[in-house]
């Protein structure tokens, strides 16, 4: 998706826009999997999704959860006597023992998997056969939606009242709306004021919450003191057309390690610490996330394997380099689909879907997207050609070779259902004890 400071012409968003002037934006910023349950769980433990059995989008029917001897970002904030909360989208397990509370949380609201597992699903009943879905309050389910033109202001005002309680504390906060994720829902304070219709209403909407929770860390003198990161999930669902945003220029969206499905927007702010005004497009990932932060805080990491990596310097603006320069992307159920290194993406041969440019609908209904089959591995060097149009693999042999091995060195830890490899070094995912 993009918006003002990051490229849209028609979605005003001042308070996004300040955070990129106050503090550095990241262009070159990838989310591990471009996919819900996936994508957070990757940004809360620092490991690859897959590493943790986590895959895709878990539904409410679903037995499988975040596992608890994995560490979260708010377990790793705990351990330096902070106090933590996540209002918004969880979608690690519904199930209690999943649940935010009992994964370092000390408070949570919002809901529990995706805005769309509900009964008013357009494919309800003909694919999805999906129960109420419900506000979680703790441990407690409270209010069933039928509306959820009130969620982001709702989370919103629980993010501000979490502040205004703990500004005497040091605190960890994850806000994770469920906008702009379809189905698409505004309050009436910004039903149609954008010219992009009703996503760009919904960003509006996102924008002023923004505005919201920054300008209560400046009442509560909590500014300086604050590190404040902006990001998102994967990137655009196409298939719901004017509903889904844009990833342009980048080729295709949500569902695809194409870099329209896993380059997001991030900014990051945090006065005297972070450089204001900077744009940095060094390349890095939502696993880098709790090692930088574990960084910060000196706190410890965990014992057992995590896969990202301590960028605190890149990010703070002391340097430009990522030294562990080096990215495997999966999907489905453990498919490696592509790696990055030093500029160089390389596409290993899988099944994406994509539209294939066809036309798609104004009114937030979904198509079908159709099946492509990539045959043979293409190399694409992302610093002079971003949209992937220009496959150089037949001109580079040794980097060809260079990135092959290094896909090998993944399987060899991770696996590759592709291509049969087990891997080694795989943890699973919780499951419901019953």
């Amino acid at each position: 998706m993009t918006w003002d400071v990051f490229g849209s012409p028609d979605i005003k968003t001042p308070h996004i826009d300040l955070l990129a002037e106050q503090g550095t934006k990241f262009t070159n910023f990838h989310t591990a999997q471009p996919v819900c349950t996936a994508s957070r769980v990757s940004l809360l433990t620092g490991c690859y999704p897959n590493r943790l059995g986590m895959h895709g989008a878990i539904g409410p029917d679903s037995e499988h959860g975040i596992n608890p001897d994995e560490l979260t970002m708010a377990e790793l904030f705990k351990s330096k006597d902070y106090t933590t909360a996540v209002f918004g989208k969880w979608h690690l397990g519904y199930q209690e023992e999943f649940n935010p509370l009992n994964h370092g949380f000390d408070e949570y609201f919002g809901i529990p998997y995706s805005n769309d597992m509900w009964p008013y699903h357009p494919w309800q009943g003909s694919i999805f056969n999906f129960p109420p879905l419900v506000t979680m309050d703790g441990l407690e389910s409270k209010d069933t939606l039928h509306d959820q033109s009130m969620l982001t202001t709702q989370i919103t005002e629980r993010a501000v009242s979490f502040i205004e309680k703990q500004k005497e504390n040091p605190f960890f906060l994850y806000v994770a709306h469920p906008q702009p994720h379809v189905p698409l829902y505004v309050s009436d304070k910004f039903k149609g004021k954008s010219e992009r219709g009703l996503y760009g209403d919904v960003i509006m909407e996102i924008d002023w919450s923004v505005g919201e929770i920054v300008k209560s860390l400046e009442k509560e003198g909590l500014t300086d003191n604050t590190l404040i990161i902006y990001s998102s999930d994967n990137g655009p669902w196409l298939s719901y057309g004017t509903h889904s945003g844009s990833a342009h220029p980048l080729k295709e969206g949500k569902g695809t390690n194409w870099e329209g499905g896993t380059r997001v927007p991030c900014i990051m702010k945090y006065p005297g610490v972070i450089s204001q005004g900077r744009i940095s497009d060094t390349y890095f990932m939502t696993i880098d996330i709790l090692p930088s932060m574990a960084a910060m805080i000196d706190a410890e990491l965990p014992n057992h394997k995590i896969d990202g990596h301590n960028l605190l310097s890149m990010i703070t603006g002391q340097t430009d380099e990522n030294p562990y320069d080096t990215y495997a992307f999966y999907y489905h159920q453990n498919h490696l689909e592509s790696v990055y290194s030093d500029g160089w993406k390389l596409i290993l041969p899988h099944q994406y879907r994509s539209l294939n440019g066809r036309p798609t609908t104004a009114d937030g209904l979904p198509i079908r997207y159709e099946q492509n089959k990539l045959e043979n591995p293409e190399l694409y060097h992302l610093d002079y050609d971003m949209k992937e149009l220009q496959n150089v693999i037949d001109q580079y042999p040794e980097v060809k070779k260079r990135l092959m091995d290094i896909a090998d060195a993944y399987r060899n830890d991770m696996g590759d259902a592709l291509t049969k490899s087990d891997g080694v070094g795989l943890r699973s995912a919780g499951k419901i004890v019953n």
